[in-house]
């Protein structure tokens, strides 16, 4: 990585959440290395009043934490916390890891990790956030309408019929690309890209579990959605006569 692209993160502020201090003083220590401000947490019951409080850039979660358990705390982060969650966590079944992504973590690391591996997952998260912004300050659209629905994207907001939708920053970012070339498809491989920084393998369900989700938030039956379509083997699109 560059001394350009470490500058560029240099301001990045994570919050740990690890029970296991010795991997947690050995995850701050390697980051802060790196250039990145790094708070600590050991407790679950504690995890979302600080991360509210604080307002991360990041948070890196473990699964299983005393007072609550991960999985709960990123539950109850979610409708909040519009910065990007990384799970981190000895669970390692294919089970556990959609259940993350599906409860609104960006990412998710199985025990033990790589030092570099981790380093590159956060860089990822980073630069899609200031990709999205820089996008939008490029582009000059602060905010886009189509029918009934209204996307603001410098404070994230989500209206339908003139109520606010609470969504995750990923469950955002996928409803701002989308929209963005509504009644355009989408590609799954070109949502992954964007959304997680790295191909789609044909096998991540993450953009897939997002599009579930928003059709729930958005009222679009996810039986027979209206609103924001499968192109079978293709991808996904937005309709943009569906809004009304």
């Amino acid at each position: 990585m560059t001394d350009k692209t470490n500058a560029a993160l240099a301001a990045g502020r994570i919050l740990l959440v690890e029970d296991d201090q010795s991997l947690s003083d050995w995850i701050k220590d390697y980051l802060v290395a790196k250039n990145f401000h790094v708070e600590q947490c050991f407790r679950g019951d504690e995890a979302v009043a600080l991360t509210l409080s604080l307002l991360p850039d990041l948070l890196i979660l473990d699964g299983m934490l005393p007072g609550l358990d991960g999985i709960e705390v990123c539950k109850q982060l979610r409708p909040l916390y519009k910065g990007r969650i990384i799970m981190l966590t000895a669970r390692d079944t294919e089970l556990d890891e959609v259940l993350a992504l599906d409860i609104g973590a960006d990412d998710y690391l199985s025990k033990p990790v790589r030092a570099k591996v981790l380093l590159a997952r956060i860089n990822t998260q980073l630069r899609h956030q200031s990709k999205i912004k820089l996008q939008t300050d490029l582009d000059n659209t602060e905010s886009m309408r189509l029918g009934n629905l209204y996307l603001k994207a410098s404070s994230r907001t989500t209206m339908l019929r003139g109520e606010a939708i609470d969504l995750s920053s990923g469950e955002f970012d996928m409803l701002w690309l989308l929209a963005k070339q509504a009644g355009i498809t989408v590609t799954r491989d070109d949502l992954t890209k964007v959304l997680r920084g790295f191909d789609y393998d044909g096998f991540d369900r993450s953009v897939d579990l997002k599009v579930s989700r928003l059709r729930k938030k958005l009222a679009d039956d996810p039986k027979h959605p209206k609103k924001i379509v499968t192109v079978w083997g293709k991808g996904y699109k937005l309709v943009p006569d569906a809004w009304q």
